[in-house]
Order: C-alpha cells, then structure tokens, then sequence
C-alpha cells in the first residue's frame, strides 16, 4: 500500500495510532482529530448512547 499526501493540508502527526496483529500481520491505523472542534469524545460518546436508547425504544434487541 502506497502512502499518498495530501498536499492540501499541512504535515501533521497521528493524534492516535493503533496496531492489531492478526497472525503474521500487522495492522496500523492512524487517527486524527478534528483541530477547532469545541466537542470533546464524551460529549460524541454520549450522542452514541443517546441514539442507540432511542433506537433501543423502536425495535427489540435480541442477541
């Protein structure tokens, strides 16, 4: 896999890199986090349960 660059945007590092190793591979994901947003990760963690209990009250759960 070829890294390509986006030359619209400034160089910057991950805010967040994570490896999973799946037999004799190696998987590498990087993150980044949108720079002027004024939401923190709870505040979008809560917005998923939110809409996971309204979606929970419409159809039922079975596992």
């Amino acid at each position: 896999m070829t890294n390509t660059p986006k030359h619209d945007r400034p160089d910057r590092r991950p805010d967040c890199v994570t490896e999973v190793r799946i037999g004799n591979t190696v998987l590498i994901v990087s993150g980044y986090f949108k720079q002027d947003t004024t939401a923190t990760a709870a505040d979008k963690m809560m917005k998923v349960l939110e809409a996971e209990a309204r979606a929970g009250q419409n159809t039922p759960h079975t596992a």
